[in-house]
Order: C-alpha cells, then sequence, then structure tokens
C-alpha cells in the first residue's frame, strides 16, 4: 500500500493512498480531522489530489473542529515528554526510548498534520499505559492498607468518560488517563473506587465513608471536575505533579 500526503490551498493536508482492489476514488476523514483519499493502484497520485480539489466543500464542511495539537516537549504523564523529529521517510512513526516518545515525521510535514498528530496521540497512550501498569496497581495496594479495604483485582484499561470503577466482585478498573493527573487526584480515584469495595452506589453512606478516609473529598471533587479522561494538550510550560 503506497501512501503519499499533500498540502492542499484550499483544503490543507490530505493522504493519498493506492489500495489494490479498488476501482474508484474515494475520500474518508477520521474522527481526528485527517482527510483521507484513496485510489486505484493503477492511478497517478494527482488523481487523488484533483478528486479532493473538486469536492473541497463537502471536506471543509465535514472536517471535525481540531483539538488542541500535541506539541514538542510536552509532558506526557510522569515519566515522559514528547521529541518531534523529521527524517527522509514516507509516513510519521514513532518510538519510546527512556522518558521520550520520539516522533519522526517526513521532511516538510508540519507537526501539527492529522497524520503526525495521531501518530503522537497513539504513541502516547502506550506511554500512559506503561506508567499505569507499572504505578496504579502498587498504589492501589498501599492505600487499601492504609485504608484497611480488600478487593480482589485490578486492571488498567482505557475508559471513556470515567476514571475508575469496582464491581460487585470487588474488581477494580483504573483508566489509564488517570497518570495525567496530580497525584492527589489520583488517590481521590483510588479511594473512590476502594470504598465501592463496601458500598456500590453513592449513598449517604458511600459519602460518609469516603469523608472518613479523605476528609478533603468534597474538594477534591470539585477539582477533579475540571479535568476529562482523554489526553489532554498540556502547556509544555506546565508542571504535572
Amino acid at each position: 500500500m503506497a501512501v503519499k500526503y499533500f498540502d492542499l490551498e484550499d483544503i490543507g493536508p490530505i493522504r493519498v493512498t493506492k489500495r489494490s482492489g479498488s476501482r474508484s476514488l474515494r475520500i474518508s476523514i477520521t474522527a481526528a480531522g485527517e482527510v483521507r483519499v484513496t485510489i486505484p493502484a493503477w492511478s497517478h497520485y494527482q488523481s487523488g489530489v484533483d478528486f479532493a480539489s473538486s469536492r473541497a466543500d463537502w471536506i471543509r464542511s465535514n472536517v471535525p473542529a481540531a483539538a488542541a495539537p500535541l506539541q514538542a516537549g510536552q509532558a506526557i504523564g510522569k515519566a515522559h515528554h514528547l521529541v518531534f523529529l523529521t527524517a527522509a521517510i514516507d509516513a510519521p512513526s514513532s518510538r519510546i526510548a527512556g522518558g521520550e516518545i520520539r516522533i519522526t515525521r517526513p521532511l516538510g510535514m508540519a507537526l501539527t498534520h492529522p497524520g503526525v498528530q495521531k501518530v503522537a496521540h497513539r504513541a502516547c497512550i502506550r506511554a500512559l499505559r506503561s506508567q499505569a501498569e507499572a504505578l496504579l496497581p502498587q498504589r492501589l495496594k498501599t492505600l487499601a492498607a492504609k485504608h484497611e479495604f480488600t478487593y480482589n483485582s485490578v486492571n488498567v484499561k482505557q475508559l471513556k468518560g470515567r476514571w475508575g470503577s469496582c464491581d460487585s466482585h470487588q474488581d477494580i478498573v483504573l483508566n489509564l488517563f488517570l497518570m495525567q493527573l496530580p497525584w492527589q487526584l489520583i488517590d481521590y480515584v483510588l479511594i473512590h473506587e476502594l470504598i465501592h469495595t463496601e458500598h456500590l452506589n453513592h449513598s449517604p453512606d458511600f459519602w460518609a465513608e469516603f469523608l472518613r478516609h479523605e476528609p478533603a473529598a468534597k474538594s477534591l471533587r470539585k477539582q477533579i471536575r475540571t479535568h476529562k479522561p482523554i489526553l489532554e494538550a498540556i502547556d509544555t510550560n506546565r508542571t504535572v505533579a
């Protein structure tokens, strides 16, 4: 599968892919806003560029609002930061080495290009997962011992809309995006799930128990509502505690 990238004045960056078996030209737009044109393997790349230009109005009306791009030097969780490089390659690639998430992009391709951002996003998720699996189970174990709770198991996953969960079997799931929060808020979530091992709902008894173990629970609850379980584009000057 051959791929080339182009930057069109009336559209912006697009990706043109030659695909064997394709008999027609097609345009799709990913959730991240990348414009993809698929053409038959025997076609010239210019045919894909011309096709995209002819559908410029449709593309502009269907590209989602862009999220803040990931930036060079940005802290990712507790142990990594982003590094962007350029090289004579055909498509963006990634590598996690030590504390660096290295994103290499083709010469002339902007850091904000959807294809570069997609590769960076995936690499950041891998780094957050690695951090979460190394740190969160041990932290949960420590807090459980301190507050005299027991649980059956703990797993790290990428969750949507919630920081963690606990079921009736006392199996706890923690969101890898927790690694972007300050430790005080991480502990808030972990204690929250530990209390669910005894109170599955958010009854008055649940909150009374929560306040007994964490007197600042109400204040921390307000703070965590300012965060979302997504990969956030963080100011490179901001320190993540």
